[in-house]
């Protein structure tokens, strides 16, 4: 399980975050909602090791992983899905999705079968440049490059932005079964209500660097959630 305790992070003198805590078990889809600017983003790269906290824990799998850097916990099985992907747009898509193994022991340096049986369309791509991919497939293959590292928690920033439907469909295909196979916490940044709610076993919604509203999906208030969406 992840749990993150009164976390504050900062960005020179501006407070990004304040006191922000939440949990994550596996088996189970996480949502972080709200507007732009309000700190999902840098919460999830809190929770990598992309930004340091300046108060309060991070906990995963019972060890504070608080101060570790990224690269430690990328090797205790944590990756992140930037937002905007991210990928390297002069490598191959193979060469993308090898840049995961620096996090794992040489033995498991290769590429699971399983990420061509969740992206089907990856596996006739390998030679393509990533750059030269659709943004509905530059997505795919940065789930997939996380996935190489075989983790056990899911950190995905607005994997809907700028896709289109019908690659929305596979995204989300892809989280249940993820999540279906118990092994995965996912934590989820989304502004898409609709898509979040479809997935999410709890949810957190977050404005000016604090939780605001939390709770189980059974217990989401629609309109309650979507005053802190709308600009």
């Amino acid at each position: 399980m992840l749990q993150v305790d009164s976390i504050d992070l900062f960005y020179g003198a501006s407070q990004a975050l304040r006191r922000v805590g939440l949990t994550a078990a596996k088996d189970r889809v996480t949502c972080i909602l709200g507007r732009n600017g309000v700190g999902k983003t840098s919460l999830l790269r809190c929770i990598a090791g992309q930004q340091p906290a300046r108060a309060g824990r991070i906990r995963w799998e019972d060890e504070d992983i608080t101060t570790l850097p990224a690269y430690a916990r990328a090797a205790r099985g944590i990756a992140i899905v930037p937002q905007g992907r991210e990928i390297f747009p002069l490598l191959s898509v193979e060469e993308n999705l090898q840049t995961g193994f620096a996090a794992l022991p040489r033995s498991l340096r290769h590429i699971p079968d399983e990420i061509f049986d969740l992206f089907p369309v990856l596996r006739d791509m390998l030679a393509r440049r990533g750059g030269d991919l659709s943004g509905g497939q530059q997505q795919q293959l940065a789930i997939a490059r996380a996935l190489v590292i075989r983790p056990r928690l899911l950190l995905l920033d607005e994997p809907t932005e700028g896709i289109q439907p019908s690659i929305i469909k596979d995204i989300e295909r892809v989280i249940r079964r993820l999540v279906a196979g118990g092994n995965m916490a996912i934590v989820l940044v989304e502004q898409y209500f609709d898509f979040a709610r479809g997935l999410a076993d709890s949810y957190v919604v977050m404005d000016r660097g604090e939780v605001v509203a939390e709770g189980a999906n059974a217990d989401m208030v629609e309109e309650d959630v979507r005053r802190h969406l709308t600009v």
